[in-house]
């Protein structure tokens, strides 16, 4: 999309992550930026990046193309009402249970839009984003908004109505997986560890863990059993998990924030 300007509303953890990396991979240049967001030392985020800082959601929506809303889903009504027209721009959506539909009717105009649910390890690069499938999107504004967010991770294209299933998923894990890391390095406490030295340990499992699975396109099952043998430790220490119902509570979990995503 060369020559289209992006605008930004809301520039907290997960926007200011989009669109750092964005600039910093290439995607979008500095100058095709102009970003709101109310705190202070956002905009001053946004200046060291060399983006263009607004007075107010009305100058974003007015100078950009595509714009990506990351304010909370509470806020929007709100922020919608600041904007002025949206008639003809694409909108980019990282707001939790907010549907493209609702979008629609909040807004004034009648923007084209994309929904999708981004995660934290979007911070650091390593992001997992599902796309809304269903999006009015045009085909360059689709593969724009894929080559946005393959700067940050991976993307997954899933029918809007999953995007539920995706929070409860991905938007949601990470708090899971590090309550995971965090018991994995207390149970290296208890036999003896330093804290430093287990939470390191317990981190990089995890991370190696997930590297293997994706980059060698095994199951999750067939890493598994590269490291169970018969009446050794591994499968002494994961019939404790069994025993306690694991899987099911975490899937269970998966699926309770899943329906709050839909709550919203």
């Amino acid at each position: 999309m060369a020559g289209k300007h992006i605008g930004v509303i809301g520039f907290g953890n997960m926007g200011g992550a989009i669109i750092s990396g964005a600039i910093e991979h290439g995607v979008v240049a500095p100058a095709d930026v102009t970003i709101y967001d109310p705190n202070a030392s956002a905009i001053e985020r946004v200046k060291a990046l060399g983006a263009n800082p607004a007075a107010d959601e009305r100058e974003v929506i007015e100078a950009s193309d595509v714009v990506l809303l990351a304010v909370k889903p509470q806020m929007f009504a709100a922020a919608a009402a600041k904007c002025g027209s949206f008639d003809g721009k694409a909108i980019l959506s990282i707001m939790a249970g907010v549907t493209a539909d609702r979008i629609r009717e909040t807004v004034e105009g009648s923007p084209r839009v994309m929904r999708l649910m981004p995660n934290t390890p979007a911070l650091v690069g390593a992001g997992a984003f599902a796309l809304d499938a269903d999006s009015d999107f045009t085909d360059e504004e689709k593969t724009f908004a894929k080559e946005l967010f393959e700067s940050l991770g991976i993307v997954e294209f899933v029918p809007e109505h999953l995007l539920d299933a995706v929070t409860g998923l991905s938007g949601s894990a990470p708090a899971f997986v590090a309550v995971f890391i965090e018991a994995l390095a207390d149970g290296g406490l208890l036999e003896g560890l330093p804290r430093a030295t287990a939470y390191r340990l317990a981190a990089q499992t995890c991370l190696g863990e997930a590297k293997l699975i994706l980059d060698k396109g095994m199951t999750p099952a067939a890493a598994k059993d590269m490291v169970t043998s018969p009446a050794g430790t591994t499968i002494a220490g994961y019939s404790v998990l069994e025993e306690a119902g694991f899987r099911g509570t975490v899937m269970k979990a998966v699926s309770a924030a899943a329906q709050r995503s839909r709550e919203l």
